[in-house]
């Protein structure tokens, strides 16, 4: 279905000043505020990138000159623009320019990708890939090192290339011999605090290094991509994000040097989508600077605010890093790790609410979770006047002691989760936790809403693709994309079909200090919208992942259009 969109080219008189004058109209569709107060308008009037009126269409005639843009939905849905809740903007762009390694479902298929690759390379030039997850692979784990592959095969394919690939999760590479020598990585090679480099039982490395230790491999990468390979990596996100509805991206963990490339992308009228930054804990200096500099809050018509840090506690359950509680059920006697150690996290968050900043913590396994509450809870209780309107977040909080769960709604702490990893990891992640952690403590939607917690949600691209309709299909049915199981994994959990849409629009925006801005569809907001070929409440589960998005508007201007 095609919107139609006509200029009005008549003349008509209207009594009113010019700034109430509309550039856009939007109208005959089923539109969705977000506003409990006016769930749903028939029409939207915008000028100057900001919404003056809803109502009735008819109702907005005095708003129409010859200039106004009239967009006829056709029976459409409308939402306020979709904000991604938690992912990488730079790497989403990144992730563009080098091989993906999503759709591998073994470790032939990997092999066969890079072997592609080589061929197509020079010698000694760096193959580049993101995306492998070995639980979803259909080999054979008996020849597997600790649940992950070795490098033998991959460096045979790849003698005269080194080869840095990326886990889906980004909390795990996987290198070849070239790499490893070029790192100077031998069974001598060992790593201390926030890391593993994965050893045979000969002392031998495997090619795979976990969480904090991929910096041995990864800090002598050349990716050769071009000296317009920054601005190119911004385009391609923009078009990502555009392509899938999203206006607003929050930004999880950025350097000084995506700074520097944002706000070149602003100056070259590049950036289409707003970012909200959080800070990378991992470089103290970037962190001084901020801390007396302090936020910065709209740049460039409000495409740019840094007003958050980003820590993070500990890996992912897919590469065995999620520091838990208990050990894993598949590899005993490991209980993850922690990847910043809690005397820091409590120094980064005393000096972020000194400073005005927001606190944003990555804690995927329970004992993460409890760790990043315990040092909030201090914080919280040291400085109780900063602390009123916090808004702090734990990022993912995928795998929650039940005993932690309330601590979320008492310490009003946001739960930024991911539906969409549910859905991706639920089917292996059983195997690392065991039927009773799965049950009780893993994506625990319901329970962390009752107990007073605000929920945002995102993707983590380019960890999983940035589609959004995926993760509200994930958050409301509880299934894998193929449908799997009947009534969902822990169906008790669920959202509703709106919980998931107000956790991509006005949880997102709250979550961000932007709820005035953004988030509803209410007059004297940005006009910045996404358009759906279906109902996204309404429309019925099995034909929810078949939604389109037809329109993406941002700042009063269509900056994407369906073909």
């Amino acid at each position: 279905m095609k919107l139609k969109i006509l200029f009005i080219n008549c003349f008509i008189f209207v009594m009113s000043c010019e700034t109430e004058k509309a550039d856009m109209i939007i109208h005959n569709g089923t539109i969705y505020t977000m506003n409990d107060l006016m769930p749903i308008t028939e029409s939207v009037a915008v000028n100057n990138g900001k919404i003056i009126a809803l109502g009735k269409y008819k109702d907005l005639d005095r708003l129409i000159t010859p200039r106004t843009q009239i967009i006829n939905l056709e029976g459409a849905m409308m939402t306020p623009g979709l904000i991604e809740g938690h992912g990488h903007f730079y790497g989403l762009g990144l992730a563009e320019m080098q091989l993906d390694l999503s759709s591998t479902e073994s470790y032939d298929d990997l092999i066969n990708m890079v072997s592609d690759a080589v061929k197509k390379a020079k010698p000694g030039e760096w193959i580049l890939g993101r995306g492998w997850h070995q639980s979803k692979w259909s080999d054979s784990k008996d020849s597997f090192i600790n649940g992950f592959q070795t490098h033998e095969r991959l460096s045979e394919v790849s003698a005269n290339n080194p080869v840095w690939l990326k886990h889906a999760s980004g909390h795990a590479g996987f290198a070849n011999e070239k790499a490893m020598d070029i790192a100077g990585i031998s069974s001598e090679t060992e790593f201390g605090f926030g890391g593993e480099i994965i050893k045979d039982l000969s002392g031998k490395p495997t090619g795979v290094f976990n969480e904090r230790a991929q910096g041995l491999v990864s800090k002598h990468v050349d990716s050769n991509l071009g000296e317009s390979s920054d601005l190119k990596a911004i385009k391609l996100a923009v078009s990502a994000c555009l392509e899938n509805g999203i206006t607003s991206f929050h930004d999880a963990g950025i350097s000084g040097k995506t700074i520097g490339i944002l706000r070149e992308a602003i100056e070259n009228d590049l950036l289409k989508v707003r970012i909200y930054a959080m800070l990378t804990s991992r470089d103290t200096t970037l962190l001084n600077t901020w801390y007396k500099k302090g936020p910065e809050i709209g740049t460039g018509n409000d495409f740019l605010t840094i007003r958050s840090i980003k820590i993070n506690a500990d890996g992912a359950l897919g590469s065995r890093g999620a520091w838990l509680i208990d050990d894993y059920s598949d590899r005993p006697g490991h209980f993850g790790m922690p990847t910043q150690s809690m005397d820091y996290v409590y120094k980064v968050a005393k000096n972020g609410i000194r400073s005005g900043f927001q606190v944003n913590s990555h804690a995927i396994g329970d004992k993460a979770n409890r760790e990043i509450l315990n040092q909030y809870e201090r914080v919280f209780n040291e400085f109780e006047d900063l602390s009123k309107d916090h808004r702090w977040r734990i990022e993912h909080a995928q795998h929650i002691d039940p005993l932690d769960i309330p601590r979320f709604g008492k310490l009003k702490v946001i739960a930024s989760i991911q539906g969409i990893h549910m859905s991706s990891d639920r089917p292996w992640a059983i195997d690392r936790l065991g039927q009773k952690r799965i049950v009780e403590s893993a994506y625990v939607w319901r329970d962390l809403i009752n107990s007073g917690a605000i929920l945002i949600n995102g993707s983590d691209v380019p960890v999983e693709p940035i589609n959004p309709i995926a993760s509200l299909y994930a958050s409301s049915t509880r299934k894998t994309l193929k449908g799997f199981p009947d009534g969902g994994f822990e169906p008790s959990q669920k959202m509703t079909r709106l919980e998931a849409l107000k956790s991509y629009t006005i949880n997102a925006a709250y979550g961000a200090f932007e709820e005035s801005k953004k988030g509803t569809i209410e007059i004297g907001k940005l006009a910045d919208f996404a358009v759906f070929s279906q109902n996204l409440i309404t429309v019925a589960d099995n034909e929810m992942l078949d939604t389109k998005v037809l329109y993406t508007i941002v700042n009063g201007k269509i900056e994407y259009r369906a073909n």
